[in-house]
């Protein structure tokens, strides 16, 4: 009996271990894995995704075939097809971006019996895990908890109850709550995935993989969004809080560790407080670094005649970031532009070396790969299956959209030239945001009555997203055939519904400062140059070029782009005269500017004298309502204009092709022709700078 028992735990045994064999290949202690096996894997990115969950814009109501999951989803099933084993992960400003999400979250709040349109798609698509942007905070930290079904452990944000969300985890490292001092969401998690793998004698084996994912968003998020967050969380620097996890990471098996940081790369010196610190973060012990905020491809991109890489990363140092090959103080990086107009990829080659996986950096590749991978020319084909899962949702954000808003206008209100001079679509904003801050101050500041209040605006929508990212309002109205605005309107003209009004009091040194980092957008133009020169070589701080507007034009100002920064604006007038340095203003801006964003000398928060309730674009609805009646003489006439100069070349201004006559239908003499197209699809305006 005893010899039979022995037998058969034998055999047992002996079968046992010849199924286990494929596995483990005959070797190794750690893990059972061989001396020599390797992986190949790849990391997959989308980031900045702003809720375009379709190929559609709501403010045009029009299909746009240039943004979109549903064409991203197109790239991620032939990325995963080219690489079988794969991690698909997201890093942040999923919720925030188009009437859809704000539809979403304000207009007709989602239930917690449903999940946001936005991330029924991403779990179509099988995510596997996911960070958080800066714009995830817009709509406030109860809904945040309830469309992520997170319970934050703050007592003013209920505790969701099984609520509709991602069904894949979630993470962010620097954010916790004041009173339980723990982070909101996991810090990090680490993801297990059975890849297919190579063992030295070149047989198939399959090995667990275990990425540590961490996920970090800009600390001024405090300021952006402080009306949703004082008192309730804090943040940490994204470095600090990258030193104190990896190590734990490491110490639970992760075999990789990919940090999804909501920031882009800035060479400055660190601080905690860094909005850009991706640079830092490569030096913190990661495997890999998936980038994002900033709207920008990393590294260049790889399709044929593909669109050159953005000023601000080309002008790194070459030292720590290799923008050709996508690396960044060594470690792989990736930024895959915005709205799912590209998806990041990580190829990696892992070799099993010293009982541990090895990243072998000779056989890793970068790409940041867009619509057009394929040929250069053709846009891939969307997903089909993609409508179908958000029908409903889509239907009726185009209904709100098509509400009346009770007004009309006589003239088009758009942003294709507002780098040259046409206020066309800011004007309005600013004075809706005078007549506010001039309300309030009657009202609960009258002390302050006799202090001038000017306002300011930046061309949110003025191709930052490509070329089809422009302000373009009423486009038929004309005099005698004025055009009803409707709902969608005013996000058009002003696109955060996030923004709350705020106004500081400065003085004039204060607006010197502020137009002179303004008007850091252009470049520095030599009139010597036969050379094609580029006005605005980047748009990925359009949202920093403000545009100043007093009441009757009062306030009036030139930039001279052929001298350097912080000695452009000239001529500086109000009522005539010369801005004293030391005369006093209001100006009626926004929380996000007021309270420091954009970096803009002195303003930071200390200045701030109205905090309203208000968001900027419900003030530009309710001013557009109580006019009634938009007319192009009160909103053509610039505040500022170009100091003139005859240059010997050719100086462009890239926007939206077939636009030259809307450019002389505003009378902007300046722009003369249009030009060809560049390999992103901008058209090249020439512009006159003498005129």
């Amino acid at each position: 009996m005893l010899r039979y028992k022995t037998r058969t735990r034998t055999t047992l045994l002996v079968t046992t271990l010849a199924a286990a064999l494929p596995l483990l290949n005959g070797c190794g202690s750690s893990g059972g894995i061989a001396e020599g096996t390797t992986v190949q894997l790849a990391l997959l990115e989308t980031t900045d995704l702003h809720s375009n969950v379709l190929g559609y814009n709501y403010y045009s109501l029009s299909a746009d075939t240039t943004v979109g999951m549903d064409r991203t989803a197109t790239l991620i099933t032939s990325a995963r097809s080219e690489n079988p084993n794969n991690v698909l992960l997201d890093d942040g400003d999923v919720i925030q971006g188009t009437l859809l999400g704000d539809y979403q979250a304000v207009a007709s709040p989602v239930p917690c019996s449903d999940t946001l349109a936005v991330h029924k798609a991403m779990n179509a698509l099988k995510f596997d895990g996911g960070g958080m942007g800066n714009h995830e905070f817009n709509y406030g930290l109860t809904f945040l908890s309830q469309v992520t079904n997170r319970d934050f452990g703050i007592t003013s944000v209920p505790k969701p109850n099984g609520c509709g969300s991602p069904t894949f985890p979630l993470v962010l490292t620097n954010v916790s709550g004041v009173a339980s001092q723990k982070p909101i969401f996991d810090p990090y998690k680490i993801i297990t995935k059975t890849f297919s793998a190579v063992a030295p004698g070149g047989s198939t084996v399959q090995v667990p993989i275990k990425i540590g994912i961490m996920s970090f968003v800009p600390p001024q998020i405090m300021s952006w969004d402080a009306k949703n967050l004082t008192g309730l969380v804090s943040v940490d620097g994204p470095v600090e809080s990258a030193k104190k996890y990896v190590p734990e990471i490491r110490s639970n098996g992760a075999d990789l560790v990919v940090a999804l940081s909501h920031g882009g790369l800035d060479a400055s010196a660190y601080s905690p407080n860094m909005e850009n610190a991706g640079l830092y973060l490569s030096q913190t012990g990661i495997d890999a670094l998936l980038l994002g905020h900033a709207h920008l491809i990393f590294p260049q991109a790889k399709e044929t005649g593909g669109p050159a890489i953005d000023p601000s990363i080309k002008a790194l140092p070459a030292s720590q970031v290799d923008y050709v090959n996508g690396f960044v103080n060594g470690v792989p990086a990736v930024m895959a532009q915005s709205w799912g107009r590209r998806l990041g990829i990580i190829k990696m080659t892992l070799k099993y070396q010293g009982g541990k996986w090895v990243v072998q950096k000779d056989k890793t590749t970068t790409e940041a790969r867009g619509f057009k991978y394929t040929d250069g020319k053709t846009n891939v084909a969307a997903d089909p299956t993609f409508a179908p899962l958000v029908a409903k949702e889509h239907d009726a954000t185009i209904a709100y959209a098509q509400q009346p808003l009770g007004a009309t206008t006589d003239f088009e209100m758009s942003a294709f030239f507002a780098l040259v001079g046409d206020v066309s679509a800011i004007q309005i904003v600013n004075q809706a945001q005078i007549d506010y801050v001039k309300t309030y101050i009657a009202k609960a500041l009258p002390a302050k009555a006799g202090i001038p209040v000017i306002s300011c605006s930046a061309p949110f929508k003025a191709g930052r997203n490509g070329p089809t990212d422009f302000t373009d309002v009423t486009p038929s109205a004309t005099s005698s055939n004025p055009a009803s605005l409707q709902v969608r309107n005013p996000g058009d003209l002003y696109l955060y519904s996030n923004n709350n009004v705020q106004a500081v009091q400065i003085k004039g040194a204060d607006l010197k400062n502020w137009l002179e980092t303004s008007a850091k957008q252009f470049a520095q133009i030599d009139p010597t140059s036969t050379a094609e020169q580029d006005l605005v070589p980047s748009y990925a701080t359009i949202y920093n070029y403000d545009v100043f507007y007093a009441e009757n034009n009062a306030l009036t100002y030139q930039i001279d782009v052929t001298q350097p920064i912080g000695s452009r604006i000239v001529h500086l007038m109000y009522a005539g005269a010369a801005v004293d340095p030391n005369a006093d203003f209001i100006v009626a801006t926004n929380d996000y500017r007021a309270g420091g964003g954009g970096n803009f000398p002195g303003i930071d928060g200390s200045k701030t004298i109205i905090k309203s309730p208000d968001a900027n674009q419900t003030v530009v609805s309710n001013y557009l309502r109580s006019i009634k009646v938009v007319t192009r003489a009160g909103n053509d006439t610039p505040s500022w204009s170009f100091a003139k100069v005859t240059t010997a070349g050719p100086v462009i201004l890239r926007s939206q092709s077939g636009k030259l006559a809307v450019a002389q239908a505003l009378g902007l003499a300046r722009v003369t022709a249009e030009g060809a197209q560049d390999a992103s699809g901008y058209a090249k305006y020439a512009i006159d700078l003498s005129k």
